[in-house]
């Protein structure tokens, strides 16, 4: 794991954490071990012996929750031989290895005497000084310890986990009177920077901050679809990505979680929280569907459900009216349609609910009520549940993913207008609302570049702005931005000064497509005499939430329809000219890879001195998707890896040696099967990241990282590979087994006649043609190979409709 040199000081003056035992093996026990597993740290995952059970079947609830980890979707761990870190046992045998941890998470069934009495034999078997905490969803923290010694209740507080822990951010802390602020710092610390977590502390109320918000604003969403008669699908359409929500949006979410464990937390809240909203309740329809157990994906139906047809699988949606189901609707909404079009949530927002001045429709005035109650509701929560809207609006963005916090959605709404609105038409206005308005000032954060986190926020108790304060390491490249400044930009992508002479290359085209934009940028940072001169080392980073998905594919088609061969040749050299300038820069380039990193955006990761990239990759060359071959050297650097490879087991090893065969296959069905990495150590395994490459858990550590990184290399005396001219091409008789292999695949009716052309393609660039094998060429010899490979593909008909399938619809077609 990697993390800036400040941030690993910190966590090493804190208690270490070295051993943890989970206390539960259900879903969030095996999660949480699975995820203790992907930083490195071994744990116990314990559960109850079964009744009558003897011998290994007393470990069956243990063995049975590791083994449902290693099999979940998303997957748990990052690698499955992971999983070897997790040793499993019983609360009867196996509860004294308490004494050899560090930390001990109890996340057993939510009941209070259940946790109560396994909670007094680990306190009387841990060590002093182990940290002790509840993964509890709704209970009071500190009544679970109430009455242990005081020891215990110094190390003892809340870490409430999201699910799936690998994927959901949130950690929420909860302190009790008695929790000792060092030992929830360690936990804090410890889970930052070694399991990526975003740090809340909330306060010790019921569901606490994420699950208070996020319960309200479900339960009022079903409400007001009743009320205005919008269907399931109608509503999933208003609360997903318009509203910068996640696409699943509504109901989809609840399917996915399960609508009994909302049934859960919506119990928990209406049992214990007395709120000017309290009315609010599970609709009918939900108690009925929880009767019916149509509880989402676990049972295979819930507010949607799959149902296989003639024409393949069919998705139905749920009529709430009646519980029946029929075709999934598609929503019409014309101000939706509308909004698509516009790229910045902020200016999307305005116009979704009318702010600037248009006729609100049916789409409009139901998003209108919802955000306005929203915006009551969590303005009425300070300090009910958090002290500043600061923990409320970074908890929605890290449990819920949600773009932006309820009071940065309402700053991009407009607070003086909104509420100016609102009071016209009667709706209630928080007090918090009227004291922020009072003071003078018109928005809940304002830019600050001194602060940490490069904004400030209006503070409630104070009455004016404080600075929002992050955990040093943790860094955006927004906010470099505005603390240091913009150098050079042009429409997709800027140079921004990181300071210490570090610059970092920034994309924010549509998806991070790289485009001219881009490729003129880097060559523009990157040659001598250009803006680039001012720095000793690049980093290439952005805050979006996928490094880069590729090409811009959409212009590459409107050069093939044109028939435009000789613009296609330049797009292809000019693409390759910018990665050849990443790898052969005198100055380190610093790719810091996260999310999506497919395509042209693999491949600059692929040419850069060294990678930092985040856990969470989703790295592959995937032009074959869409009838291609990778055309920015992304083939070459595969094929020198393989040379590499098979060249440090047997240094004096000939062409065709046993070792290179079996790295070039490796490099082929890498790129012919449009393999995709789904964590950064599987990336490592395909071959994308190196060993010398460092990962980091953080997400917003990345570019802090990557910047140590550069100044490290700076350091020592960077020196740029030299380019090569002595490649020992693996040749023909390897060319020619990969080509059978793809016979084969033809025969067997695995593959098209297109993808055998495809596939043949991509074989014949990798072992550099039909050569001797060990013939000497360089790299540029490959790149020509390269490009006229991928014209070669991009004459095809049938590569053609691949793209413009792909441009359409967002998926890869078979043809």
């Amino acid at each position: 794991m990697s993390a800036g040199v400040n941030a690993w000081r910190s966590l090493l003056m804190s208690k270490r954490i070295e051993k943890v035992a989970v206390l539960g093996a259900g879903t969030m026990g095996s999660r949480i071990a699975a995820h203790l597993a992907n930083a490195g740290v071994p744990s116990y995952l314990l559960d109850m012996v079964p009744p009558d059970a003897d011998g290994p079947a007393r470990n069956k609830f243990a063995v049975s929750g590791l083994e449902a980890a290693r099999k979940s979707k998303p997957a748990a761990f990052f690698e499955p031989s992971l999983a070897k870190l997790v040793t499993t046992g019983n609360f009867d045998d196996n509860l004294k290895w308490v004494a050899e941890c560090d930390w001990v998470i109890e996340a057993v069934v939510e009941n209070l005497e259940a946790k109560r009495e396994l909670l007094r034999k680990v306190e009387s078997l841990r060590k002093p000084g182990t940290i002790v905490t509840t993964n509890t969803s709704g209970l009071p923290v500190a009544s679970i310890a109430e009455g242990f010694s005081d020891e215990f209740r110094r190390n003892w507080f809340g870490t409430h986990f999201f699910n799936p822990p690998r994927y959901m951010r949130l950690l929420e802390i909860i302190p009790t009177p008695q929790s000792a602020p060092e030992a929830m710092q360690s936990i804090a610390h410890f889970c930052d920077l070694r399991l990526g977590k975003g740090i809340v502390f909330a306060k010790d109320t019921p569901n606490f901050i994420a699950n208070r918000i996020g319960t309200f604003s479900v339960l009022n969403v079903m409400r007001l679809m009743q009320e205005m008669d919008l269907s399931i699908e109608e509503v999933d359409a208003l609360t997903g990505s318009a509203v910068g929500w996640p696409k699943s949006a509504t109901f989809r979410t609840i399917d996915m979680v399960g609508l009994d464990i909302l049934g859960h937390v919506v119990g928990n809240m209406s049992k214990n929280v007395q709120d000017e909203r309290s009315e609010l309740a599970l609709p009918d329809f939900y108690r009925q569907m929880l009767d019916r157990k149509l509880l989402g994906d676990k049972t295979k139906a819930g507010f949607y459900k799959k149902q296989k047809s003639a024409s393949g699988e069919e998705r139905l949606g749920l009529d709430w009216k009646t519980l029946e189901y029929r075709p999934k609707q598609k929503p019409k909404f014309a101000s939706l349609e509308m909004a698509k079009n516009v790229d910045a949530l902020p200016e999307r927002l305005r116009m979704l609910i009318g702010m600037d001045g248009g006729k609100l429709d049916k789409a409009g005035q139901f998003l209108w009520n919802a955000l306005t109650d929203l915006w009551t509701y969590a303005a009425n929560r300070i300090p009910e549940i958090s002290d500043t809207v600061v923990e409320i609006d970074r908890a929605m963005q890290l449990g819920f993913n949600w773009e932006l916090g309820p009071f940065e959605l309402w700053d991009a709404a407009g607070v003086p207008q909104t509420v100016a609105r609102m009071k016209k038409e009667g709706r209630p206005i928080a007090a918090n609302v009227e004291k922020l308005l009072a003071s003078g000032s018109t928005s809940w954060y304002t830019d600050d570049p001194k602060a940490s986190g490069g904004r400030a926020y209006f503070d409630l108790a104070s009455g004016g702005y404080k600075p929002v304060q992050v955990s040093e390491g943790v860094w955006m490249v927004e906010t470099a931005r505005k603390s240091n400044g913009v150098v050079k930009k042009n429409a997709g992508a800027s140079l921004i000064d990181l300071g210490d002479g570090v610059g970092c290359i920034q994309f924010h085209s549509k998806m991070n497509a790289i485009g001219g934009d881009i490729i003129q940028l880097i060559q523009q940072s990157l040659k001598p005499g250009g803006p680039g001169d001012q720095f000793d080392a690049f980093v290439i980073a952005n805050d979006a939430q996928h490094f880069s998905v590729g090409a811009n594919i959409m212009l590459l088609l409107m050069a093939v329809q044109e028939e435009d061969w000789d613009e296609i040749d330049l797009m292809i050299s000019g693409f390759q000219g910018m990665t050849q300038l990443i790898k052969f820069s005198p100055k380190p380039v610093i790719a810091a890879p996260f999310g999506m990193t497919l395509g042209g955006g693999c491949e600059v990761a692929l040419h850069s001195a060294v990678r930092q990239p985040h856990a969470e990759l989703y790295m592959g060359l995937v032009e074959v998707g869409v009838g291609l071959l990778p055309g920015g050297g992304g083939c070459k650097e595969m094929t020198l890896r393989a040379v590499d490879a098979a060249t440090s087991i047997r240094p004096d090893g000939r062409g065709e040696s046993v070792e290179l065969m079996e790295s070039m296959k490796k490099a082929f069905e890498t790129i012919a099967m449009a393999k995709v990495s789904m964590s950064a150590y599987e990336a490592r395994a395909l071959g994308f990241v190196q060993r010398q490459d460092d990962i980091t858990m953080n997400r917003e550590r990345v570019l802090s990282d990557a910047k140590a990184r550069a100044l490290e290399m700076v350091k020592v005396g960077y020196k740029p590979p030299i380019r090569r001219t002595d490649i020992p091409a693996p040749g023909e008789n390897i060319l020619a087994t990969l080509k059978l292999g793809v016979h084969l695949m033809r025969q067997g009716g695995y593959i098209s006649d297109h993808e055998v052309k495809i596939a043949s393609k991509v074989a014949e660039v990798l072992c550099g043609g039909a050569v001797s094998p060990g013939t000497p060429v360089s790299e540029q010899y490959l790149l020509d190979l390269e490009r006229e490979g991928f014209k070669s593909l991009c004459g095809e008909k049938k590569t053609q409709e691949r793209i413009a399938y792909t441009l359409k619809t967002g998926k890869p077609l078979r043809n």
